[in-house]
């Protein structure tokens, strides 16, 4: 997985993808999509990715094959369910080089709803999922904090400090993103990287990036990951295994934090 993977953070697709459906691993996000319902499905789970904070205002969607791959779905599928959100005035497309889809809005009048519903439908495997994640993530913390080299600690180092200076939003998931892909190169195991990268992808359609919740806690939520980033970050370049573990179990468990206060709106 490279930085631009992590930074554009899309799934990756198979070129060539027709109306067939693709292969690609099952999850709550990333089901396959019955035949009756294609468009409808793959709307909804678009919906949900940009109002959990997958994907922000101003931000590119992976091409229409990553996406098909992602979700199980032909590329005329999910062109037509992209119709479907320009309409909405979630996004917009631009052509030519640069171009692309890219979101407008986060939230519409409908897409908190739309959103509830999709996670409700999935809300078990989720959990299920979440949790494997996080204690995968703990492991490789661990092994990153008795593996790695005196160059993975000054990349760490330097991922972190990325991250402490990124603008809240865009900027500060991508600079997330980075770390965490430096967290699990450090580990030094390619088969905990790729069933971890796998894992997420059951979860985020944007994986190995994390979800970044609405605006209105957005920033309450950067300040908290900053205090963990920089506690993990210390005890794995410390080689403290058992308490880099630690903390990177419950630094993941805010993804799930942010799908409950979707599924569950405060008052």
């Amino acid at each position: 997985m490279t930085p631009r993977e992590a930074a554009d953070a899309g799934a990756p697709g198979a070129s060539g993808a027709s109306d067939s459906a693709p292969s690609a691993p099952a999850g709550a996000l990333a089901a396959p999509v019955e035949s009756s319902s294609r468009v409808d499905d793959v709307t909804d789970r678009l919906v949900t990715a940009i109002a959990t904070g997958e994907y922000l205002p101003g931000q590119r969607l992976p091409p229409e094959r990553d996406l098909a791959a992602s979700l199980r779905a032909g590329r005329m599928t999910v062109r037509a369910a992209l119709a479907r959100l320009v309409e909405q005035g979630m996004i917009e497309t631009q052509r030519g080089r640069g171009g692309g889809s890219f979101v407008r809005e986060q939230h519409t009048t409908s897409s908190d709803a739309i959103a509830q519903r999709t996670l409700g439908a999935r809300w078990a495997d989720l959990s299920d999922t979440s949790e494997a994640i996080g204690r995968l993530h703990g492991t490789i913390a661990e092994a990153a904090a008795e593996n790695h080299t005196p160059a993975d600690a000054a990349e760490l180092r330097e991922r972190l400090e990325g991250y402490r200076e990124a603008e809240s939003g865009r900027a500060s998931q991508r600079a997330d993103a980075l770390l965490h892909v430096a967290i699990a190169e450090a580990a030094h195991n390619t088969t905990l990287r790729e069933v971890l990268f796998a894992l997420e992808a059951r979860v985020s359609i944007a994986a190995p990036a994390h979800l970044w919740g609405g605006p209105d806690g957005m920033r309450e939520m950067e300040l908290r990951a900053l205090g963990d980033h920089e506690a993990l970050v210390d005890a794995i370049c410390g080689g403290r295994a058992t308490e880099a573990a630690g903390i990177a179990r419950e630094h993941v468990k805010i993804d799930l934090e942010l799908l409950e206060r979707v599924l569950h709106p405060r008052d």
